[in-house]
């Protein structure tokens, strides 16, 4: 076991002042680290048949694409808008200080497809909350929303709790 917890930097008033951000950078230097929660995060799934992996940009990308692999299923981005290259369908979410959207290609999920939704960090629960909203528009069934980090106090379970939820971290 190692404890990935260590390897958590807190970047006190980022991007903000009043917000201490959970820096996963240190944890990504290290690659028994990195192995050690890929593999946890796929032992969150107990390793059920999933179709698609989809990773919200750009820190949930790290490990969605390994957890992908670990549990051999396609990867899915899900970006901000106007980065993906094809026909895309797009949600828009609240921010604290204002609107942004998430994007994802039209045909990166089949209807039917299992698919588990990973982040880095579950803070306001607003990525998470429109990222299922398009996972579902899809027709893809999610069995799972997983995250490296999640900040409890923040209450952004609350938005996605129809979901199985689980996190390696919980502040």
């Amino acid at each position: 076991m190692i404890d990935i917890e260590s390897l958590i930097r807190d970047i006190p008033d980022f991007p903000k002042p009043g917000v201490v951000f959970k820096d996963i950078t240190p944890l990504l230097m290290d690659a028994k680290a990195i192995a050690y929660c890929t593999e946890e995060l796929a032992n969150l799934t107990e390793r059920q048949h999933v179709d698609k992996v989809v990773g919200i940009e750009s820190r949930g990308f790290f490990f969605a694409t390994l957890l992908a692999k670990e549990l051999n299923a396609g990867f899915v981005p899900l970006r901000k808008a106007g980065k993906l290259p094809y026909h895309t369908l797009k949600e828009p979410y609240l921010l604290e200080y204002g609107m942004d959207s998430l994007e994802i290609h039209e045909d990166a999920i089949s209807k039917g497809d299992k698919v588990v939704l990973h982040d880095d960090v579950l803070a306001t629960g607003g990525t998470a909350q429109a990222a299922c909203k398009l996972i579902e528009k899809l027709g893809g069934e999610i069995v799972q929303c997983n995250f490296l980090i999640e900040l409890s106090f923040l209450r952004g379970s609350d938005k996605i709790r129809r979901h199985d939820i689980r996190s390696l971290l919980t502040y």
